[in-house]
């Protein structure tokens, strides 16, 4: 029998469900569409199917065979082709002439075509596939799916690039694509890059999403000044969702086989990373060389939780030698600690035991500071009433160094205060007596002892308005503050210090009642500090868009206490002010500065400046000075220089000793779908020598990256930094053509 095209969508429904609808017997009337309207009866439902042709001829609940501009569609698959027959019983389909299959946004095209609609299984021969969800795309001599989740491909290739760009692909004799495990397997491999073959392999596996996975990373290249030319095949083992590990041979071609692990776990109650590194026999030095790190966290429950910090390595000058990062290279004391915490609420207590190995330069030799075994602390906080507060701190620490003076601190700090608040204003007095008692291993020292009493009175008001700044609203804020604090003269120069330093003076540093850190000194005060604060927020968002800061302290009495022979004279300090915030669309800085009332100069300031008016376009500036001290200036910045290129740079310079301290240069091409980048890098180690870095890498969107990657190097030197090359999620139309 023949039907015209009008009909048959209709038709084709009524045959396929074995039933007669008279539709002048209902109140609903038909109406025609030039296009199906996508609908559907549910995904299991089996009179989901739609058919259009020219012509199609059929039995009822038996076959159809369908000729001309043939259109199916039936739970999510839609099959275009010249002609298609259908066989009703078993829902199997095969289609020739023009095949076009899209099912979940894959779309494939091919020769002929065979599929089950039971099952979402079957075979398209010489297809043409695209596979949007990943950005992939590529063609084989057969592609079979086993089910709607995996593809076995025969003789195909495969890319991210778009259509008609092959700058690079993969062939493979077979690929599998796994959507369940997200994974891609191809075997006989051969990574093809501008018709150039760059890389082989019997058995390569990745990750259709980008997500990790078990298998070997791409290699990394690179030289350095120390350790000559270098090579590292990382291995990823995925071991579980919450676990996993990476094991990564380096060869040195200066010093041997380097062998790091690393091992990464995560537990509702723990989490924690153990690294290591071994190097057997280091050429260079004649010795065995080593290096490892354990940091963890654990809650035990019932307010009890713990901490290890484990850091070691085998000589000075570890870091210097086989590191090519400046944070590295930087440490000076590595730190071993571990903690054991209790929070019950209103208090808490925490135990620990903490030593250092510290790294020596030996035209530069440091003082190892001191070893805690233990050191105890206790802290409490209670709420009396909504104007009566206590607290108590509390401190029992036994210092021990290797040369220096050995002995033990015992701290105790009870204070009650009295806050009042309302919804802009509040005062809070305070009153404390500070406690310190010392003994030593040293019979012939006498035990020492300090006790002070401690009075404050903080305040603040808080003004509002609304206001308009270049056409746009904002609620603007004053917040004036005002913070007393008297503490006694007591004499100190008879204890020891075992751990106490002088502040940084900055604007939190001077609504503090110590200048000190540590508790071997406490400052003698009567002194006032002002302050007010102004800030710019967004009325909608409740977001701080900008804020300035404006600070300084008046003495009423000379300083008798002091770290060293120098002594403060003046009636006040230096100013303070900041600035922090974004100034417009594309500007953002953080700004400050000490100046000095009685100097009429610039004592110290920080600069930062950064102008970010697109993605993959930054360029920070920073200025940093202290007075006889310390004068350097940072440049950075990611920008596009033409076409797909992007330049990438920065320069850290002192100008006080006119000396280079960080330099990074380099390119980034972009192609859509690979990426190159060539990066130089060359910086100050902790020894005060050069150390150079060269990199190089070819990262093959969705595939692998060849070569050193500079990517963690770039984020850490450019702030603001972004791959141009990102992949994206695209997003999938179930039915693009309908």
């Amino acid at each position: 029998m023949h039907r015209s095209r009008a009909t048959l969508a209709v038709l084709s429904l009524i045959l396929y469900a074995g039933s007669v609808v008279r539709a002048e017997e209902s109140s609903l009337k038909l109406r025609m569409q030039p296009e199906l309207i996508p609908y559907s009866l549910g995904r299991d439902d089996p009179t989901d199917l739609f058919l259009d042709a020219d012509n199609v001829e059929g039995h009822q609940d038996q076959d159809m065979e369908a000729v001309g501009s043939v259109r199916l569609r039936k739970r999510g698959a839609a099959v275009f082709s010249d002609r298609l027959h259908l066989s009703i019983p078993d829902q199997q389909l095969t289609a020739t002439g023009n095949v076009r299959f899209e099912k979940e946004g894959d779309v494939l095209t091919g020769k002929n075509l065979f599929y089950d609609l039971n099952n979402d299984s079957g075979y398209i021969d010489a297809p043409e596939y695209q596979l949007p969800r990943y950005g992939a795309r590529g063609n084989a001599s057969r592609l079979v799916a086993e089910n709607r989740d995996l593809y076995k491909i025969s003789k195909a290739t495969y890319t991210t690039c778009d259509v008609g760009d092959d700058d690079w692909f993969m062939r493979v004799d077979r690929l599998e694509l796994d959507r369940i495990r997200d994974i891609g397997v191809a075997r006989n491999a051969t990574v093809v890059f501008k018709g150039v073959p760059i890389l082989y392999s019997p058995y390569l596996d990745f990750s259709l999403s980008g997500r990790r996975k078990s298998g070997l990373l791409p290699p990394t290249v690179g030289i350095t000044g120390p350790s000559g030319f270098e090579y590292t095949q990382p291995f990823y083992w995925n071991i579980a969702p919450n676990r996993d590990a990476t094991i990564a041979p380096r060869f040195l071609a200066k010093r041997g086989v380097l062998m790091n692990g690393d091992f990464r776990y995560l537990e509702p109650d723990l989490q924690g990373e153990m690294r290591g590194e071994y190097l057997p026999d280091d050429r260079q030095k004649e010795e065995t060389r080593y290096g490892y790190s354990w940091q963890h966290q654990q809650n035990f429950g019932n307010g009890f939780s713990g901490l290890l910090d484990l850091q070691g390595v085998s000589d000075d000058t570890y870091f210097t030698d086989l590191s090519d990062k400046i944070a590295a290279t930087s440490q000076t004391n590595l730190n071993r600690e571990g903690d054991l915490f209790y929070n019950g609420g209103w208090w808490n207590l925490n135990t620990r035991v903490q030593r250092f190995q510290t790294l020596q330069d030996p035209l530069a030799p440091v003082v190892p500071p001191y070893a805690r075994v233990p050191q105890i602390t206790l802290n409490m906080n209670r709420q009396a009433n909504a104007h009566l507060d206590f607290g108590l701190q509390g401190e029992y620490v036994e210092f021990d160094h290797p040369y220096l003076l050995n002995g033990r601190r015992e701290i105790l700090y009870p204070s009650v205060s009295a806050p009042f608040q309302t919804s802009f204003f509040y005062i809070t007095p305070k009153y404390g007596y500070h406690t310190t008692n010392y003994s030593f291993e040293d019979l012939n020292r006498p035990d020492e002892s300090r006790n002070l009493p401690i009075y404050s009175l903080d305040s603040a008001f808080t003004f509002e308005r609304e206001t308009t700044l270049r056409g746009r609203a904002f609620l603007q804020t004053l917040e004036p503050r005002l913070y007393y604090v008297y503490i006694p003269f007591r004499p100190q120069d008879q204890l020891p210090n075992f751990d106490t330093a002088q502040s940084d003076f900055n604007l939190a540093q001077i609504f503090t009642e110590n200048q000190f850190t540590g508790g071997d000194r406490i400052n003698d005060a009567n002194q006032l500090t002002a302050a007010v604060t102004s800030r710019l927020i967004d009325p909608d968002s409740g977001d701080e868009q900008l804020r300035f800061t404006l600070g300084q302290r008046y003495y009423f009495k000379p300083q008798q206490v002091s770290l060293t022979p120098e002594l403060r004279e003046s009636e006040r300090s230096d100013v303070l002010a900041a600035v922090t915030g974004q100034i417009t669309k594309h500007w953002f800085t953080d700004l400050g500065m000490q100046y000095s009332t009685a100097e009429s100069r610039v004592e110290r300031s920080n600069t930062v400046l950064r102008y970010q008016p697109d993605f993959g376009k930054v360029v920070n500036f920073g200025y940093r000075f202290t007075r006889d001290s310390l004068e350097q200036f940072d440049l950075s910045t990611q920008w596009p220089i033409g076409g797909r290129w992007t330049g990438l740079a920065r320069y850290n310079y002192t100008l006080r000793d006119k000396r280079l301290l960080e330099a990074l240069l380099g390119v980034e091409y972009n192609a859509g779908c690979w990426a190159a980048r060539f990066v130089m890098h060359r910086f100050v180690s902790s020894t005060q020598e050069y150390v150079n870095a060269i990199f190089f890498q070819l990262e093959l969107n969705g595939i692998s990256r060849i070569g050193s990657s500079p990517l963690e190097l770039l984020r850490q030197n450019i702030t603001g930094y972004e791959k141009t090359n990102e992949r994206r999620p695209l997003d999938v139309n179930p039915f693009p053509s309908f």
